[in-house]
């Protein structure tokens, strides 16, 4: 302490004698050797993910092996005017007490699966369906079904592949669509155990650990796609599933995957329902590699 304060006193005599006020004394900066090759790669992510913010954007930067932290990729982020997605609005939980059947927490894997369909449209117009599933405790997509139009049957086959693979579910939430309140998908169900969650008329949000995959899906996936055929659509949907369960950080899961080694152990064998080894990002979406943002096309089949 008394050696700083003697610094200090040499400072201000050092000030007095060339007569310059003290307050025009600074620091110079000093900027690391490598914060333009960051700022690269920050870039070339952002450019890469779009809907990431610098939260998820350090994630991918560690793994690549970036050795920095938040604050440092936080700084670097506001400084070149990159956009951080705007946050939702926290809801209150909507759990109750009692342990209602309609607003069932999930505890473990395989204790609630819920699903929900979708609607986008292909250049000529026509209508595209899809039938997301998802386990809610682990986050795991476990299935995305496309098609023109999907009937009961068809949501009975989606589930039946679904249970073949990962086991039949204690719960499945769902609203109360006609395609999920048929006679012959309730019948179905009784016999395989599961029992059924249907949310309250008009209540989305009571469905809503599939209602946030839809969003995501939405914004990351079908908002920059121009789909051609409803072949591509199923390629690209089915890719962009594999992503979202292997690479996507997934906040609630501590920036993690939902699930990264099932499919690797899958992956290490065949392919799947995957048609096509290539992962995200499509042939127009930038990628960062070696230094280099490279836009080479990706072939889809």
């Amino acid at each position: 302490m008394q050696h700083a304060r003697q610094e200090g006193a040499s400072e201000r005599h050092a000030c007095r004698l060339v007569h310059q006020p003290r307050g025009t004394q600074r620091y110079q900066p000093i900027q690391r050797n490598d914060e333009d090759a960051l700022t690269r790669a920050i870039i070339a992510l952002a450019t890469q993910y779009g809907r990431y913010g610098y939260r998820r954007i350090t994630i991918k930067l560690q793994e690549a092996g970036w050795n920095v932290g938040k604050d440092r990729v936080e700084r670097i982020w506001r400084r070149e005017g990159l956009k951080v997605p705007q946050k939702q609005k926290p809801r209150g939980r909507l759990w109750l007490n009692d342990g209602s059947c309609v607003r069932l927490r999930p505890e473990r894997p395989n204790h609630v699966w819920s699903y929900d369909f979708m609607s986008a449209f292909t250049h000529d117009g026509r209508t595209v369906r899809f039938l997301n599933l998802i386990d809610e405790y682990t986050r795991e997509c476990l299935a995305i079904h496309v098609g023109r139009r999907i009937n009961s049957s068809q949501v009975i086959d989606v589930l039946a592949d679904a249970m073949i693979e990962h086991g039949i579910p204690e719960h499945i939430r769902s609203d109360n669509g006609p395609e999920f309140v048929a006679r012959e998908l309730r019948k179905w169900l009784a016999q395989t155990g599961a029992k059924t969650l249907y949310i309250e008329p008009g209540s989305p949000w009571e469905n809503g650990y599939c209602e946030s995959f839809n969003s995501k899906m939405r914004d990351e996936f079908l908002n920059g796609e121009i789909f051609y055929s409803l072949k591509e659509v199923r390629v690209l949907a089915e890719r962009w599933r594999v992503y979202f369960n292997t690479e996507r950080p997934h906040s609630s899961l501590g920036y993690r995957p939902p699930a990264p080694a099932a499919w690797q152990n899958e992956a290490s064998q065949r392919h799947g329902k995957v048609e096509s080894k290539e992962r995200f990002p499509l042939s127009h979406t930038a990628c960062y590699c070696d230094g280099q943002i490279s836009t080479s096309p990706v072939a889809l089949h």
